[in-house]
């Protein structure tokens, strides 16, 4: 099993009390995960088994402890009135650890806050990030990959200066393995078992799956083809300023039927809806969100966008490995993009409550001195918060470009 960022956060069944609940797309590897991780001490019972949910139905809530007792229970949205049995035999003081796994994000944390809230710690696992995917290609997973580190250190500049005269290894020809399969295939941890002519037709089955799985959780549709055009329709915005109308005219559905639809993207962890920023009061600002893709394999399969990559593409993926990888390590910092009125944009700011990084994002192996105009220009809407700048791009140095802007390759940034 590859190393899971996400690993180093988990609790063990001997720390203090708790209810562990993680969730995720289907086929991320949470039960891998989970298994892997407290196999050892719990039990396993995965609840789209029917039988197994009987079983567990006609068990007391009183006798929930002594029966069941400690577990991993899987799909554990299949049978929300298992949770009242969990919540009192914790409550009692007769269960101290359980684990909790669920692909739908609607009904298992709506459930989770009208049963057990105040008793959960909430966990979630993503499509393999770069790094944990570099070690399937020889290399190995950095604790700390470098757009961790600038964000979480105060030598953010310096580090990156250190790096300009160069990084050998065979973390290198790893790390760039992992983000060219990202960009080709997506990272869902299953996929690394098909050969490359098998690929394709695995990432079709997917979405099959979650038509007929995910979906059937989050809502009952009474027209699914019209649900799996505006879908499609989604796929091929990968990257774009999303704009609801243009989507629904092209649809040929009524805006709000768009909106419910691309809310069930992101309940399910196919998409984000990354926002405008905001801060400046004084700059007029466009306000509409990009749409960003969690799996770039999933996007390119729905879309039919399998050859070449489009420059929204490649800001979709990168843009998901950096939040995934950010989450996946507990570190906060609010995503935005930054668009004026008069046509500055910045792909990607991320803001902390002290500092505050911009970042464009380059589809091509060489950058150029414009490739530093709009985060100059920023930096004056950005303000006191501004660390640095950074250049994305698909070459293999880092070069300063001005005294607080870098250009930096991509697999760089994301695995090593």
């Amino acid at each position: 099993m590859l190393t899971r960022l996400l690993t180093s956060r988990l609790p063990a069944p001997s720390d203090p009390r708790r209810i562990v609940v993680l969730t995720g797309a289907r086929q991320v590897g949470k039960t891998t995960l989970a298994r892997a991780l407290y196999g050892s001490d719990l039990r396993y019972l995965n609840l789209d088994s029917p039988g197994e949910r009987e079983r567990l139905r006609a068990v007391p809530a009183e006798a929930w402890a002594k029966v069941v007792g400690p577990a991993v229970l899987d799909e554990v949205q299949k049978a929300p009135g298992l949770l009242d049995k969990v919540k009192w035999a914790y409550d009692e003081g007769a269960l101290a650890f359980s684990v909790l796994l669920g692909s739908s994000r609607i009904l298992l944390l709506e459930q989770i806050r009208e049963t057990l809230a105040g008793r959960v710690f909430l966990y979630e696992l993503w499509p393999l990030t770069v790094g944990e995917l570099a070690a399937h290609f020889g290399g190995a997973c950095p604790a700390e990959p470098l757009i961790a580190g600038l964000l979480q250190r105060p030598d953010g500049l310096e580090r990156l200066r250190s790096l300009a005269d160069g990084f050998v290894g065979p973390q290198v020809g790893a790390a760039q393995a992992a983000l060219q399969h990202t960009l080709d295939w997506g990272s869902l941890p299953t996929l690394l078992q098909y050969r490359p002519e098998e690929r394709r037709a695995w990432l079709d089955a997917y979405q099959a799956t979650y038509l007929e799985r995910d979906l059937g959780d989050l809502a009952q549709l009474r027209d699914l083809e019209s649900f799996i055009l505006c879908h499609r329709l989604a796929s091929l915005r990968a990257g774009k300023i999303l704009s609801y109308s243009e989507l629904a005219r092209d649809a040929g559905l009524p805006v709000t039927t768009v909106r419910r639809y691309l809310r069930y993207l992101d309940l399910s962890y196919q998409t984000l809806h990354l926002p405008a920023w905001s801060g400046n009061l004084s700059v007029r600002l466009l306000k509409a969100p990009k749409l960003i893709w969690f799996d770039s394999g999933i996007q390119r399969a729905l879309s039919g966008e399998i050859e070449g990559l489009r420059g929204e593409q490649y800001e979709s993926a990168v843009i998901a490995q950096i939040l995934i990888t950010l989450s996946s390590l507990g570190i906060r910092a609010d995503a935005s993009y930054l668009r004026t009125s008069g046509g500055l944009e910045v792909d990607l700011v991320l803001e902390q409550q002290k500092s505050l990084w911009a970042i464009e994002l380059k589809a091509r192996p060489k950058v150029d001195a414009r490739d530093v105009t709009a985060l100059e220009k920023a930096q004056k809407i950005l303000g006191d918060r501004y660390r640095g700048g950074l250049v994305v791009y698909r070459g293999d140095r880092v070069l300063q470009l001005t005294g607080t802007v870098f250009a930096v390759p991509d697999w760089m940034l994301l695995g090593t």
